[in-house]
């Protein structure tokens, strides 16, 4: 404190330099420390020398991933080094440097002085000597050995090595100047997989060419003990990892509708933005969970049984779609402000609701095109989202823009009243407002333009160029007029970026459908519930309610909401029977003869009471129903454009 003081008094004259600054009311007020910048900001400069990467990941029992690197300097005094924080395809400040440990640094074996900035808690300050050419630091990476803890991303089968968790990097330069030379060690046995160039292997030790900090952050491994892979054509391969070896028996088929996929994608955008393309597939029930775009490869988790149950997992499958869009729309072509030099440069997200929101559009429309979904399951999915937003109260004071910096605020953790506070929704809410941009243009076209159009000319560009071509809001407008000419800039304000708009049926309409509701749930519906194990009742109680009988999901002013249940609210019993799905959906329908309550026993906190929901309207799901007898616009969306 005093030094605070001190500091903060120096600007002051002399006699007060010690001495408190006194309000009219006797109280002490102090001024702000400035703190100087100390961080250099990148530069688009080359980098004076390469780095050196090695990472064991050895340590399977523990989840522990020790690092080494060896970093050129360029003169001594202060070196600073960062650990990643803002993540590309994460949108936010993710950077898992909690996870960090035992960080040392060295120079021809001495150890160096080091301290980490208080005002940016991913910077650590080095004190190079003179005449040291590079220096070592070594740390360890505590992975996450249960979920309480974060993503878990090691197991006994399988790990997802992600580098800007194993490695920082030297400020004050673009990342893509940094050269860096990485080798991984793995588990005896394990075969990993990376967009990388170079491979070199040697027993269980992989190496591999010079590359960049970017392209190297852009390009993560799956590495696991069982494993296979499929050439899908189009330079594109599908990896996959699985928790045991019987996951992994893929049929022709399966395996044809993915490399239908990647088909269906060079069709739709003319050319292809990488020199090869990974799938990295995780079939698991121990790794967290993940869908993450990188510009050669992508991060991808699924059931264990998406193979061996294909029947039963359609609703799976638009993943893979999702993250391969954003080869194009994402990594190719990004918005200019969520674009950064480095990984301490905050990014800005408004326009998540392109690079996301068309990306979820694409991604139903491919997965119908290619056979990796049904088109049922396809509608369905826009019944779904459609059938919420309906109801959503957050729109009448929330933009779906404002939504996209959702994950700076929130970074998806749980919201007490989701609905209320709304939350990423420019990724399903975007797909809709896409689908209707793609109506609008077929209908004054008569089909002889589409969104497909747009795709092309925008994110189109060069054969193999995998570099990025930044946009802005007019530049999305001006791609849109040149395939058909009409008002973008209102129609995307209106739809993006102003709150208080109806449900967003436009492109349902136009394609000749409807929002209707019915006492059985869509397939969407119906596949969620099953996978989940829990009974979606938002549309009827405004809640959902797990196997446990657990509530979450409640719909702000609804039914359970003004019956004053919560999330976290355990449903005990109905009728005085102990609750199942069956028995609370069974109260629901017999309530809709506008008589009976649905009885329930609740619990939170240890406290239990009796609450009766006076809701009589049967059990609903949105479902899309064909309207009129005119043509079927969606048939003319999803059919393949690959040559068959």
């Amino acid at each position: 404190m005093k030094k605070a003081l001190f500091v903060a008094a120096a600007a002051f004259a002399a006699p007060l330099a010690f001495s408190p600054i006194h309000a009219q009311d006797g109280n002490s007020r102090p001024q702000p420390v400035v703190q100087p910048l100390t961080i250099p900001l990148p530069a688009d400069k080359p980098y004076p020398g390469m780095m050196q990467l090695r990472v064991d990941a050895t340590d399977v029992a523990r989840g522990i991933f020790r690092v080494r690197q060896t970093i050129p300097v360029a003169k001594a005094g202060k070196l600073t080094l960062l650990y990643p924080e803002w993540l590309p395809g994460k949108h936010a400040p993710r950077g898992a440097i909690a996870e960090m440990a035992g960080f040392k640094a060295s120079a021809g074996g001495k150890p160096l002085a080091w301290t980490r900035q208080p005002t940016d808690v991913y910077a650590f300050d080095i004190d190079v000597p003179a005449g040291t050419k590079s220096i070592d630091v070594i740390f360890d990476f505590l992975s996450p050995t249960r979920t309480s803890e974060g993503r878990v991303v090691v197991t006994p089968a399988m790990m997802n090595l992600q580098w800007e968790q194993v490695s920082l990097y030297p400020a004050g330069y673009f990342t893509r100047n940094i050269p860096v030379q990485l080798e991984v060690t793995l588990p005896e046995g394990w075969t990993g997989a990376a967009a990388l160039d170079g491979l070199k292997v040697a027993g269980n030790r992989y190496s591999f060419a010079l590359t960049n900090y970017e392209a190297l952050v852009d390009s993560p491994m799956f590495a696991g003990k069982y494993f296979r892979k499929w050439d899908l054509g189009n330079k594109v391969t599908l990896n996959v990892v699985a928790d045991e070896a019987k996951y992994l028996e893929a049929s022709p088929d399966h395996i044809a509708r993915h490399a239908a996929l990647v088909s269906e994608a060079v069709a739709l955008f003319g050319v292809r933005h990488f020199d090869r393309y990974e799938f990295l597939l995780a079939l698991t029930d121990e790794l967290g969970g993940i869908g993450l775009e990188h510009h050669r490869s992508s991060e991808n988790s699924r059931n264990p049984d998406y193979f061996t149950k294909w029947n039963d997992n359609d609703s799976e499958r638009g993943l893979l779609p999702h993250e391969l869009t954003h080869s194009w729309n994402g990594k190719y072509r990004r918005p200019d402000k969520l674009w950064t030099p480095d990984y301490r440069t905050p990014m800005q997200d408004n326009l998540l609701w392109v690079y996301e929101g068309q990306t979820s559009f694409w991604d139903l429309v491919l997965a119908a095109r290619s056979g990796m979904q049904s088109k049922e399951m396809v509608l369905a999915e826009w019944a779904t989202n459609a059938g919420y937003y309906s109801v959503q109260p957050g729109r009448e004071w929330r933009s779906v823009e404002d939504t996209t910096l959702d994950p700076v605020i929130a970074a998806r953790k749980p919201k007490p009243f989701a609905s209320w506070s709304r939350s990423e929704d420019y990724y399903n809410e975007g797909s809709l407002m896409w689908l209707e941009a793609d109506m609008l243009i077929r209908g004054a076209t008569n089909n002889a333009k589409s969104l497909d159009d747009f795709a092309r000319a925008f994110f189109g560009g060069r054969e193999g160029d995998w570099g990025q071509d930044s946009y802005d809001f007019d530049d999305v407008v001006a791609a849109l007029n040149l395939v058909h000419p009409y008002d973008w800039a209102s129609f995307l304000r209106e739809h993006m970026q102003a709150s208080g708009q109806p449900a967003p049926v436009g492109g349902i309409e136009r394609a000749g459908y409807r929002l209707v509701w019915s006492d059985t749930p869509n397939v969407f519906d119906r596949d969620r519930m099953t996978q989940a194990r829990n009974a979606d009742l938002t549309h009827s109680l405004g809640m959902t309610v797990d196997k446990d009988g657990v509530a979450a999901g409640i719909l702000w002013n609804g039914p359970a909401f003004k019956a004053d249940i919560v999330n976290g609210t355990k449903i005990v019993a109905v009728d005085g029977l102990a609750y199942s799905r069956e028995r609370i959906e069974t109260a629901v329908q017999a309530a809709a003869d506008g008589k009976t309550p649905v009885r329930l026993l609740v619990e939170r906190g240890g406290r239990y009471r009796n609450v009766e929901i006076d809701y009589h309207g049967g059990l609903r799901w949105p479902h899309l129903e064909k309207s009129g007898s005119g043509p079927d616009w969606f048939d003319r969306l999803l059919a393949p454009r690959r040559a068959l």
